[in-house]
């Protein structure tokens, strides 16, 4: 049965989005209950040098105040801390506290475990075989960090 460019943007999306729900299940499981994807998002790029909420909302793709937000949220929790920034003593900068680094650990260590989940249920030729044409498909930065930001804007205002 052939399915149609649609079905299988629904089928990768399905596809994701299962392995983000199961593995936020899990994180809540061990501990982490207050952890939400949009905030695996933020701490990344935080460590990837996003300092300050201007500069979170700009690789989130989302405003300013959105931004501000998650970072309130990170900070009551203990995932992020602002610091001074090295180069000027007046700044204050964001950072990944070594909590959040736990948290952004334990995740991963969470997807490994699905992966080898999916590895058992399809067989390790075709999930090595399903990676090798996604990766070649979609390139080698498949995901950045504006994907939350993208899925939930409104297509008529600007990001």
């Amino acid at each position: 049965m052939s399915r149609s460019g649609a079905d299988l943007a629904l089928l990768l999306l399905g596809g994701f989005r299962s392995l983000v729900d199961t593995a936020t299940a899990e994180l809540a499981r061990r501990g982490y209950e207050d952890v939400r994807p949009v905030h695996d998002f933020a701490m990344r790029a935080i460590a990837a040098g996003a300092g300050n909420a201007s500069e979170l909302g700009r690789r989130l793709s989302v405003s300013k105040q959105a931004a501000a937000k998650t970072i309130a949220v990170l900070q009551e929790r203990g995932y992020v801390t602002r610091g001074t920034d090295p180069r000027h003593a007046r700044r204050m900068r964001l950072q990944v506290t070594p909590l959040g680094f736990e948290v952004l650990r334990t995740g991963e260590a969470i997807f490994d475990e699905l992966r080898d989940q999916w590895e058992r249920q399809i067989g390790t030729a075709q999930l090595e075989s399903l990676e090798t044409h996604l990766a070649a498909l979609v390139g080698d930065q498949p995901v950045r960090f504006d994907t939350a930001g993208w899925m939930s804007r409104d297509l008529g205002e600007p990001v």
